[in-house]
């Protein structure tokens, strides 16, 4: 049974390596905020059946609230696909891992041990390398997925302190609820509302649904029932698959010079994610 969980993780992280692929093509026809606000407006009507009866207001309150955080890194790795590969946004969307234990330390004092000082050094080397080696040299696209890196490893840094004391549940659909209703209010000031066209729908329903909503299920119960140390192993193939799917799909190519900034970035995500949790399993 613990190997069709391990499976099914996979699976789950190779959707997300798919979708910076799937999301690339979705946004140039329809644009980044309608897109962003039909996407977890699906999520939250798929998962509200569920657990909307365990929302309490507190949790309403805290999850609108790190939702907000959450948001804006989705705006940033999204806007970002406008302009970078979904290779490059794959690898440097993983560097949330190295983000985190910094945001815990600046937040609430939470000490940093030197292996995250190292992932920290490797992955922002990498990451020079990564968007500086290309034919067309550092873009903007890069800068903003950065951005949405260090928004996510907030967004976690956040919840390890927060989530304790709510339903998961709850606070899960209290963040998606706040992000499909923060995009649907912003929507109309910058982008004019109109319906997804046809072809968008695949990309709308394997986001919203799939990597969404379908998604927090299955990770929720399988962290439940596997290790630690096999699931931040498995979650940090998402770069990885990410990479795989650009290259077969989107037709990216990386130069030598990228290739080993690449490795950096993943050794780092190794270092940061995985040989912690394996020490503490000791």
């Amino acid at each position: 049974m613990r190997l069709i969980y391990t499976l099914l993780l996979v699976a789950i992280t190779a959707v997300w390596g798919w979708t910076f692929v799937v999301v690339q093509d979705a946004i140039s026809g329809y644009g980044v905020l309608p897109f962003l606000a039909v996407r977890f407006v699906l999520a939250g009507a798929a998962l509200a059946p569920i657990y909307a009866r365990r929302l309490t207001r507190r949790s309403l309150l805290v999850g609108g609230g790190i939702g907000a955080v959450l948001a804006a890194g989705y705006l940033f790795q999204t806007t970002g696909l406008l302009f970078t590969t979904p290779t490059n946004s794959g690898l440097i969307t993983g560097l949330f891992v190295v983000f985190a234990p910094l945001a815990d330390r600046l937040l609430f004092g939470a000490s940093v041990s030197r292996q995250v000082i190292l992932a920290v050094c490797l992955s922002l080397f990498g990451m020079v390398l990564l968007a500086g080696g290309g034919p067309d040299g550092a873009n903007w696209g890069d800068l903003l997925t950065l951005l949405c890196a260090a928004a996510l490893g907030l967004h976690i840094a956040l919840l390890s302190r927060y989530a304790a004391a709510h339903d998961a549940g709850a606070l899960t659909l209290a963040q998606i609820l706040a992000m499909a209703l923060l995009f649907v209010i912003v929507w109309p000031f910058f982008e004019p509302v109109s319906s997804p066209p046809s072809e968008v729908w695949v990309a709308l329903l394997v986001t919203g649904l799939l990597a969404s909503a379908g998604a927090f299920l299955v990770q929720t119960t399988v962290q439940q029932r596997i290790p630690a140390a096999r699931t931040a192993i498995i979650l940090t193939m998402e770069p990885v698959f990410a990479a795989l799917f650009g290259y077969w799909l989107a037709g990216d190519r990386l130069v030598a010079v990228q290739i080993f900034g690449a490795l950096l970035i993943l050794s780092a995500l190794v270092i940061g994610e995985v040989v912690p949790v394996l020490r503490r399993g000791k």
